[in-house]
C-alpha cells in the first residue's frame, strides 16, 4: 500500500526516524504532538493553551493527508500533571464534542521538554 507522510520540518524528525503523521490505506496515525513551534514551546504554563495548539497541530496534518477531525477515532493523551486534566479535556472537548473518539488520559513523569504539560497522538480512519 501506499504510504503518505507528513513532515514538520522539526530538526528531530530526520535523528529520531519519525515523521508527524502517516497514511497507509484508510489509516492515518499521527506521533505523539507536542506544544513546540521554532524550537520554542507555545502556551508555556498553560495545558488549556497546550493542547489547544497541539489538537491545532493535529487538524493540520489530517488535512495534508485528505482527513480531518471527523475522521479520528482515538486520542491519547500523555500529560505530566493529571490534576490537569479538566483545563486540558476542556480543549479536547471544543475539538471533539461531536465527535467523540475513544480517548485516554494518562500521567507521565515527564516529555522531552520540562516547560512541556502534555503531548497528544492520534488515530483516524478515511472510509
Amino acid at each position: 500500500m501506499k504510504r503518505q507522510q507528513v513532515f514538520t520540518g522539526s530538526p528531530w524528525e530526520p535523528v529520531v526516524g519519525y515523521c508527524r503523521a502517516i497514511r497507509v490505506g484508510d489509516r492515518i496515525e499521527v506521533a505523539g504532538t507536542t506544544a513546540m513551534k521554532d524550537g520554542e514551546v507555545v502556551g508555556e504554563g498553560s495545558p488549556y493553551e497546550q493542547t489547544v495548539f497541539i489538537l491545532q497541530t493535529i487538524e493540520k496534518a489530517l488535512q495534508e493527508l485528505g482527513a480531518d477531525l471527523s475522521h479520528v477515532v482515538r486520542t491519547r493523551m500523555f500529560v505530566t500533571d493529571i490534576s490537569q486534566w479538566e483545563s486540558i479535556g476542556r480543549a479536547h472537548g471544543e475539538f471533539f464534542r461531536d465527535i467523540r473518539p475513544a480517548a485516554s488520559m494518562v500521567e507521565v513523569k515527564a516529555l522531552i521538554d520540562p516547560r512541556l504539560i502534555v503531548e497528544i497522538e492520534a488515530e483516524a480512519i478515511v472510509g
